[in-house]
């Protein structure tokens, strides 16, 4: 099935996860790079967790603090500001399942990146650090094929 005009050149994305605690506010700041100005750009989770420092860490090794970042749900983004989107990008599967019970009432599209949850994972610090980077790393490969072509030009 092709993709929609509206989904290909999308004005509002969001992206969600299961906490919007790693995963979700990541791909929200390496959108934001290289996404234009005119691109509203925002994360959810099914539900919220405080943000993650290894998350905070990943980002900053490239220049990026998301250490503001304010984990929020689809139900508060929603109640705050609408589901005014035209793509959700969903990370988790549980976040995917939410967005197609929106998609019944709210005229979104949807896609479905699976991306691993590096929270559970043992071993030291670095270790750690390490499957956050591989995350990141991931969603910047998806962002740049996916949404290259809005950036700055010369994606």
């Amino acid at each position: 099935m092709p993709a929609s005009p509206r989904s290909r050149h999308p004005q509002a994305v969001l992206f969600a996860c299961g906490m919007n605690a790693v995963r979700s506010p990541m791909a929200e700041s390496l959108l934001r790079q290289i996404a234009p100005r005119t691109m509203y750009v925002r994360s959810a989770g099914v539900k919220k967790q405080e943000l993650d420092p290894f998350a905070v860490a990943a980002m900053a090794e490239l220049g990026e603090d998301i250490s503001k970042h304010k984990p929020t749900t689809f139900d508060e983004l929603d109640d705050y500001e609408g589901l005014n989107f035209d793509l959700i990008v969903t990370l988790s599967p549980e976040a995917h399942h939410k967005a197609l019970e929106l998609t019944r009432t709210h005229a979104i599209d949807v896609e479905y990146w699976p991306t691993a949850d590096p929270t559970g994972l043992d071993g030291n610090r670095e270790q750690r650090l390490q499957a956050y980077r591989e995350v990141r790393d991931s969603l910047q490969q998806h962002i740049r094929k996916r949404f290259g072509r809005h950036g700055l030009g010369n994606e």
